[in-house]
């Protein structure tokens, strides 16, 4: 990445919710460059739509082909904003394959490429406390806000 592309963590939220979908970059690419929601309607759930996110992502200076192509780091991560991104991302459950309180996320278990993809993404306002290898070659994460 030449220069690292920033995006609001509800965006960051709504591509990888997208991802998850089943939608592919392609199609994700095409729905920006035609700013057509339709082509992201299969993603759509609860609290994930996708009617203001290209008007968003133009209003704020977010490059969304960028960070679909390149990789982003989110601006701010919230509490609840992480642990769904980190959930809907990682297609991991939050109550039962790691724990998130205040400040904390503890017994994030990921692979290499996951966490190269965490490291990325995870805004400055977190940082990555502590990895611990797993007996299976992964990686256990903990992780604070900066500051604890």
């Amino acid at each position: 990445m030449t220069q690292e592309v920033k995006l609001s963590q509800y965006s960051a939220i709504l591509l990888e919710n997208a991802r998850r979908s089943g939608i592919s970059d392609e199609e994700i690419l095409e729905a920006v460059r035609t700013e057509n929601t339709e082509l992201l309607k299969a993603a759509e759930r609860p609290h994930y739509t996708y009617e203001s996110f290209f008007t968003y992502a133009k209003e704020h200076g977010e490059l969304l082909n960028e960070a679909i192509t390149e990789g982003y780091r989110i601006t701010f991560n919230t509490n609840n904003g992480l642990k769904n991104w980190i959930a809907t991302t990682f297609q991991l459950d939050p109550n039962e394959d790691f724990t998130s309180g205040e400040g904390r996320v503890e017994g994030l278990i990921l692979s290499q490429d996951q966490v190269e993809k965490l490291e990325q993404a995870l805004a400055f306002n977190w940082h990555i406390k502590a990895v611990e290898d797993t007996a299976d070659g992964r990686k256990q994460l903990t992780l604070t806000l900066r500051g604890q």
